[in-house]
């Protein structure tokens, strides 16, 4: 974004989403209870996108009739897209990386999103992904016994230690977010954008998950090495802590609040397609779940009423870029719709790789991805120039 931005001679600026950051609506009261977060929502979060552009050309000489194109990655790229749908009138096109619009209702199976995760921990080592998929077994027979809980606690150098069966689901929960993690951030150069990591750090974790037949205690010590590596890179750690996973920083209290009203994103693991524990999408134990914690109730269908789930075919100038390496891109348009929703896909790109600043280790396909994308909004910026 920093280069483009600079080659296009364009100001880039970074709207903070509602009930995200300092942009607290209530001051501290924000999260206090439903009431305060019904104002939480994508709608409305749009809409101050809006606002806010309109009040930047009436205030910043020379802005008056810029065009103006969203651009995000992930949620951000979902909202960069919904927001060229819903205001055409205020961007001229959008640059949507990494967003899943799809993964809502039945629109794409339910599973892929695991698949792809795995298919990345298979790629990058023999008896890597059966390593992790043997793993679970492994911790399910040491909680059995209290001897077991201890020494899953002292091998994994848990800071809290394992006390009952409760606690073991736990580390297996953080585990899985691990691997979904460590597929998420598999760039092709050292970068820390959730942990400080080394370049293509599967490859890395998998040097050490290369036999999947050990004993349980033996590939358990192996799956430890390959965490240390996610959560120690740097060797300062001296604990580690399963309450926390890399993206605590992320404003997690705000999506797990959108997660429970209209992000309703339907995942699930059957453990032969994937390397991980069979589990089937529970609507109801979320609902429940969501209940309890805020007061709401999710709505699974209302983000397909609101933003037209695959008929989009009525809109203009988005480009839809994906990675293939990327768990999201199970969601994501990966596919051309018209001549003018437009799918970018980049094979060995990760989450959002081309909105990342250019670098040497960059592949092939994301440096012709990158291209692509400033092409189109040139074209863009052309064609309103010139109905203006």
């Amino acid at each position: 974004m920093w280069d483009v931005a600079e080659e296009l001679n364009a100001m880039l600026v970074f709207a903070e989403h509602r009930y995200y950051g300092e942009s607290l609506p209530f001051g501290n009261e924000s999260f206090s209870d439903s009431k305060h977060l019904n104002y939480l929502t994508s709608e409305q979060a749009l809409a101050d996108f809006a606002v806010l552009i309109e009040y930047l050309k009436t205030t910043i000489a020379g802005a008056r009739y810029s065009p103006v194109i969203a651009i995000g990655g992930s949620y951000g790229g979902m909202l960069a897209a919904w927001f060229r749908m819903k205001y055409p009138h205020v961007v001229v096109g959008a640059l949507a990386a990494s967003a899943p619009i799809w993964q809502f209702g039945d629109l794409v199976p339910c599973g892929t999103y695991f698949s792809i995760v795995t298919n990345d921990f298979k790629k990058s080592g023999t008896g890597c992904s059966e390593s992790i998929r043997n793993s679970w077994n492994a911790i399910n027979n040491l909680s059995s016994t209290d001897a077991g809980l201890q020494w899953l606690s002292s091998t994994f150098h848990l800071c809290s230690p394992l006390k009952n069966l409760q606690d073991a689901a736990i580390l297996k929960n953080w585990l899985s977010e691990t691997w979904i993690n460590l597929a998420m951030v598999n760039y092709p150069y050292k970068a820390d954008f959730l942990q400080p990591l080394p370049a293509w750090p599967i490859k890395e974790v998998c040097k050490f998950l290369k036999d999947p037949s050990l004993s349980d205690k033996l590939l358990l010590e192996n799956v430890f090495q390959a965490v240390n590596l996610y959560y120690n890179y740097s060797g300062e750690a001296s604990c580690l802590d399963t309450s926390e996973t890399a993206t605590k920083n992320l404003g997690q209290l705000g999506w797990y609040y959108q997660a429970c009203t209209e992000m309703v994103m339907p995942m699930c693991t059957d453990g032969v397609n994937d390397m991980f524990e069979p589990q089937k999408w529970d609507f109801e134990a979320l609902s429940e779940e969501c209940y309890r914690l805020w007061g709401v109730r999710p709505r699974p269908s209302w983000i397909l009423s609101m933003y037209g789930g695959k008929n989009i075919s009525s809109h203009s100038n988005i480009v839809f870029s994906n990675g293939g390496l990327d768990p999201w891109s199970a969601g994501g348009v990966t596919q051309n719709i018209t001549d003018s929703l437009v799918a970018i896909v980049i094979p060995d790109g990760a989450h959002h790789l081309d909105l990342r600043s250019r670098n040497p280790g960059d592949p092939k396909s994301v440096q012709q991805a990158r291209a692509l994308e400033i092409c189109y909004m040139k074209q863009w910026i052309e064609k309103a120039r010139h109905s203006h």
